[in-house]
């Protein structure tokens, strides 16, 4: 893994791996490993389930579909090398606040 940050928001660690190249099956294999070794001996029981972050110069959805379980904590994601214009980028932070928003409360009602 290359980057771990703890999310206080969220109260979970954050495992980030960072790929040069096409992503491929064994790197989410890799991220698996990772995010179960946090959730087994580093989290503790107040905390969320360790977040895995894949980021590689290239994605295969279906790649990610196959390889990892449904309820999976892990995200696989595109890096470009640019920044999109300003406008795009509000719009996407946007639609990402709408669905963390909906994923919490999705979230919230499961504890319930």
């Amino acid at each position: 893994m290359d980057l771990v940050f703890y999310n206080w928001l969220l109260q979970c660690y954050v495992v980030i791996d960072l790929k040069t190249g096409e992503m491929k099956h064994q790197d989410l294999g890799q991220m698996l490993m990772y995010v179960n070794y946090f959730d087994r001996y580093v989290k503790t029981e107040h905390e969320k389930p360790t977040i895995g972050i894949l980021l590689c110069k290239e994605k295969d959805d279906s790649i990610v579909e196959l390889t990892l379980p449904e309820n999976s904590n892990i995200y696989a994601s595109a890096y470009n090398l640019y920044l999109p214009d300003k406008n795009l980028l509000q719009q996407k932070l946007i639609e990402w606040t709408q669905e963390f928003e909906e994923n919490q409360h999705m979230y919230n009602e499961t504890i319930k």
